[in-house]
């Protein structure tokens, strides 16, 4: 089955969200998309980190989340015990608030 492409209007709207999102945060994100997949990293100390994958389901405000794990490298959609998974509502502005929770700078 083929992976289909998050439409141009709703990877503009995501573009928007983020810039707006960056604005008002100390941490800088940067999404990028990849087939139905929106990849959510930010900028700590300089460097580009991984922080979660939100898929697309033609809601745009019902995005699937799964956070990034360091202790694997990969994304989890079925982990949800970390600092800021409360934060999580399928929205982007609450995985890129989940993502500063869950990776804070403590």
């Amino acid at each position: 089955m083929k992976q289909k492409l998050i439409p141009d209007n709703v990877r503009n709207k995501v573009k928007n969200i983020v810039e707006q999102f960056n604005t008002i945060s100390d941490i800088e994100y940067i999404g990028r998309f990849r087939g139905k997949f929106l990849y959510l990293d930010r900028y700590d100390y300089g460097k580009k980190t991984p922080t979660c994958r939100l898929q697309y389901n033609g809601d745009f405000n019902n995005w699937d989340f799964a956070i990034f794990k360091w202790s694997s490298e990969s994304y989890d959609p079925n982990e949800f015990l970390f600092p800021g998974s409360e934060l999580v509502d399928g929205t982007i502005e609450g995985a890129m608030r989940a993502g500063i929770e869950a990776y804070s700078r403590r």
